[in-house]
């Protein structure tokens, strides 16, 4: 007698995020799959966005049969990017993009974060959505050289080790920018190599930089970003890649970002 029945005990995962962890689509196109009824599953059109699939389940996209795969090796690039360059699919203003920058077959690839357009420096980016979203919402080390227009002042550096809170934080945020105040976490460790009257030069270690966190906390101060350089993300570095060139993960890399992903998948259990 055939039984339809699942088994109960068998992980449940919603189906947009089976096909992109399964597949090169994104959840985004995924969702867009099901919406336009191109998926299938157990030979069921669904077009339900909160559809649950497990192991079991047979999930296809017109012919093809999207199978599970435990084992998949994720591609991560490094990516030094120059400045000048938009971290986006397309810039409405026709600037350049870094993925007129990176080669095709990178097209598809999404981003850890960003870089404003004004900052150069380590972008990684993976073809993988669960792993983007491991790496970009943890407190991994974010390495920056910076050059500031100005002295480095005692009141600077007792913000740095202590943190601040700064109701108006608008300076040297986007304009358009809808995050007025910002809480400013202590930096994790900070080096200041120059420190001079017309400007200063300090590399700092922090464990988020968005929002254009350094512009804002310096420009608090009186003090202009002049060049920002994000040098190390997470363990990675450039390792003397030139400007607006890209690289795989090191053996080294790989094997480092297998044991963090086990271990935010064991946090998560």
């Amino acid at each position: 007698m055939k039984k339809d029945i699942k088994p109960r005990n068998l992980e449940e995962t919603r189906l947009n995020k089976f096909i992109s962890h399964n597949s090169h689509y994104s959840r985004r196109e995924a969702d867009k799959l099901i919406a336009d009824g191109l998926v299938k599953v157990n030979n069921r059109v669904v077009v339900d966005l909160a559809t649950k699939v497990n192991a079991n389940d047979k999930v296809e996209i017109g012919r093809k049969h999207i199978k599970e795969d435990k084992e998949r090796i994720y591609t991560v690039i490094v990516y030094n990017k120059p400045k000048g360059e938009i971290v986006s699919k397309v810039d409405p203003q026709g600037r350049k993009t870094i993925y007129d920058g990176l080669e095709s077959k990178y097209k598809h690839f999404l981003t850890v974060g960003r870089l404003d357009y004004a900052s150069e420096g380590v972008l990684l980016l993976s073809d993988s959505v669960e792993v983007v979203n491991a790496l970009m919402h943890t407190n991994l080390e974010r390495v920056y050289k910076i050059k500031v227009s100005g002295f480095i002042t005692p009141k600077i550096e007792q913000a740095m080790q202590s943190g601040i809170e700064v109701e108006n934080a608008t300076k040297g945020a986007h304009k358009d920018t809808k995050i007025k105040s910002m809480n400013f976490a202590p930096f994790l460790a900070y080096d200041i190599q120059t420190n001079g009257q017309k400007f200063s030069k300090i590399k700092v270690v922090i464990s988020e930089g968005k929002n254009r966190e350094l512009r804002r906390f310096f420009a608090h101060f009186g003090l202009d970003v002049m060049d920002l350089k994000r040098v190390e993300y997470g363990g990675v570095s450039l390792n003397n890649l030139p400007t607006g060139k890209s690289r795989f993960l090191t053996k080294e890399e790989y094997k480092n970002l297998r044991i963090f992903l086990k271990e935010e998948n064991d946090r998560s259990i």
